[in-house]
């Protein structure tokens, strides 16, 4: 069963149809990805609209649903129609206020409701082939870490790290990054987004945040380094750090919630003196989105279930000091949590 046909059974009673422009939610239900389209799903039949530019593509890509270059307006309104179609299910946190008073004016038959959390839920719950394409993703970020180590140097800035990061995980088979690379250090690690500067690299720590794409499913990891000698705060921070991520990984459950897990690390890093200074969730769901739904982190009510891929990301930071993070990604499988990052946590100095 492909993805809109579980889309069409999942669709509630009082729902006709669900549209949606969305370029993330066209590729999750289609498995074709392009910057335009249109995608209009029936209880009984799907239809792709796109431009000349994605046609021959999309006829060969799109699974589950006719694919037409005609101008949607018109087509759609024949199938409504065709179809005795009253009500359209839409996302809401998605489409604009103008977006949705077009629609309305295009469909003027048509009663369009929120859709809710039907897709982000379904998306939350990976297939098999989807957590293989993100191990596969987290496999090239892996690679690109162990390709930067040899090449660190004090000298370097901090742009050329997270340009080295991009140009490794390219090199090995990425389509793209997954967010902009984070490569701060010094008092810049202090900063848990911090922007990377074109400045050469502060003694202390360095922390790097980076992830890739590919085919269309995102990695997400976090390894910091020390550049020079870490001395015994520093050492006492990044163990802390260090010790709160295995405690966290060791105690994933299928159904306990994202609160849950998040208290674990937050328990320790506190009780070794540090309330305040882990600002962030534990983590976050990933997937298609680098951020998806699923939160792990004080808010987080939803219980963890097979499919489900999310990180565990603690840290610490002192503000104008220097801030330490670990982040590994962890799949929900059959067989139960499978932590599917294989870069080491040791402490690294670089001297």
């Amino acid at each position: 069963m492909n993805k809109i046909e579980i889309l069409q059974r999942r669709l509630p009673d009082c729902v006709d149809a669900f549209l949606t422009t969305d370029s993330v939610t066209r590729f999750y239900l289609t498995n074709f990805k392009s910057s335009n389209g249109f995608l209009f799903v029936t209880k009984k039949n799907a239809y792709f609209y796109t431009d000349f530019r994605y046609i021959e593509a999309a006829e060969k890509e799109c699974i589950g649903c006719e694919v037409s270059v005609d101008p949607y307006k018109s087509a759609v309104a024949d199938i409504i129609e065709k179809e005795k179609i009253s009500t359209v299910a839409f996302e809401d946190t998605l489409v604009t206020v103008a977006a949705l008073e077009g629609l309305k004016k295009n469909f003027p038959s048509c009663t369009f409701v929120s859709v809710g959390t039907l897709i982000s839920d379904m998306m939350s719950l990976k297939t098999p082939e989807e957590m293989e394409k993100v191990r596969k993703a987290q496999a090239i970020t892996d690679k690109a870490f162990a390709a930067l180590l040899p090449l660190l140097r004090p000298d370097m800035k901090e742009t050329d790290v997270a340009a080295e990061l991009e140009y490794q995980m390219k090199k090995f088979g990425a389509s793209d990054k997954s967010f902009d690379t984070i490569a701060v250090s010094g008092t810049n690690s202090a900063r848990p987004h911090g922007v990377p500067r074109p400045v050469p690299l502060e003694k202390g720590f360095l922390t790097m945040d980076f992830g890739c794409i590919y085919e269309g499913y995102c990695s997400d990891m976090t390894r910091t380094v020390v550049i020079g000698k870490a001395d015994a705060d520093m050492k006492k921070v990044y163990d802390t750090v260090l010790k709160a991520q295995l405690a966290a990984i060791d105690a994933v459950r299928e159904g306990m919630t994202g609160e849950e897990l998040d208290r674990v690390a937050r328990d320790i890093i506190y009780g070794a003196g540090y309330e305040g200074c882990f600002g962030h969730g534990l983590g976050h769901g990933v997937g298609l989105l680098i951020h998806e739904p699923l939160r792990i982190s004080a808010l987080g009510k939803q219980p963890l279930a097979k499919g489900h891929i999310f990180t565990i990301e603690p840290g610490i930071y002192l503000k104008g000091k220097y801030g330490v993070r670990i982040e590994d990604m962890i799949q929900m499988t059959e067989n139960g949590p499978l932590d599917i990052t294989g870069s080491p946590k040791n402490l690294i100095e670089i001297v």
